[in-house]
């Protein structure tokens, strides 16, 4: 009798391991070449710049092409890419010369086989894409992980910087309990992230757009597939990974100081479950003369859920600092 349990209990562990492996090759998603994304993602606006390091920087450069227009260079957000900004670019796109860009392990820009990211490689190579481009002076505004990447750039280069624009940007220590983080998150984080991120990944790309909306009914179907196609490029999938596991240098009071001496624009939706709702004060309360305008009934990403009021606030941002700048020198 116990020979007939223990061959049936193996039998089924052998049944569950041969399911659980046919599941995998009937669910793993192979790699989408670069000029097949490229061919459904690219814009008339669409751009390359070759960089140090065999990078390969898609960015859009668009808006009004004056030598004297104000430029606003965008930095999106984790496993995000230049098409969040769009809503921006099509608002104020009349007014000032907007660059966005898409940073390695993103969108349609490549690297190479064993690239390492970090907030700190993101913002050498920031930095390294604005001298190709002879960008000496503009607003820099980054979304999420790009206001992570975007705030340790201004410290590092105050010079290049007008104004500093943090869009329900990261960067501070997160002391929520694990359950109240959006699933997709949580579980890129877990052992099983690799795992998972060779399989189709539609239900968690929907998962965490989702919860990245106050208003869910915004994230549709194209949105979804553009998520998680552009996750399949080569070599996004293991860099997202590493950005989900890394560790990452926590802002402080004392580290933020330095910032005061510039124009500082701080953005949140007061229901982010992303990045906390209390993270837009603390930048706020931490960069001495900085402008906070924190969003009613709005998500992660005001800059999509809502383009009108956040453009419009971002351009009297802009305005204002350019006519203090002005008056200034004159001084």
């Amino acid at each position: 009798m116990l020979r007939w349990l223990l061959g049936g209990l193996l039998a089924l562990i052998g049944l569950a391991a041969l399911l659980l492996v046919g599941g995998y090759f009937v669910l793993k998603r192979d790699d989408i070449p670069y000029a097949t994304l490229a061919a459904k993602y690219e814009s008339a606006a669409s751009r390359y710049v070759d960089l140090p390091g065999n990078v390969r920087v898609h960015y859009r450069d668009e808006g009004l092409q004056s030598a004297d227009a104000p430029v606003l260079l965008l930095v999106h957000g984790f496993s995000a890419s230049l098409h969040t900004w769009e809503p921006w670019v099509a608002r104020m796109g009349d007014t000032y010369r907007i660059v966005s860009l898409d940073l390695p392990g993103h969108g349609l820009t490549s690297a190479p086989a064993g690239y390492q990211a970090s907030i700190e490689v993101y913002r050498d190579l920031v930095e390294a894409f604005a001298r190709a481009q002879n960008l000496n002076r503009f607003f820099l505004a980054g979304s999420s992980m790009g206001g992570n990447v975007a705030w340790q750039y201004a410290l590092a280069h105050p010079e290049r910087v007008e104004g500093l624009i943090l869009v329900s940007a990261s960067g501070w220590e997160d002391t929520r309990p694990e359950a109240q983080e959006a699933l997709a998150f949580r579980l890129l984080r877990s052992p099983i992230g690799r795992y998972l991120m060779q399989l189709d990944s539609t239900r968690l790309v929907r998962n965490g757009l989702e919860a990245s909306f106050y208003d869910a009914t915004l994230v549709d179907d194209a949105m979804v597939t553009r998520y998680s196609e552009l996750a399949r490029a080569p070599g996004h999938r293991d860099i997202i990974l590493q950005m989900s596991t890394g560790r990452r240098m926590h802002a402080t009071p004392e580290m933020l100081a330095p910032l005061a001496a510039m124009p500082v624009l701080v953005l949140h939706g007061d229901t982010d479950r992303i990045v906390p709702s209390e993270h837009g004060p603390q930048f706020a309360n931490a960069i001495q003369g900085s402008t906070l305008v924190m969003y009613e009934n709005t998500g992660h990403i005001p800059q999509e859920e809502i383009p009108d009021r956040s453009a419009a606030d971002v351009r009297a941002f802009v305005d204002t600092a350019r006519v203090r700048a002005n008056v200034a020198s004159v001084n």
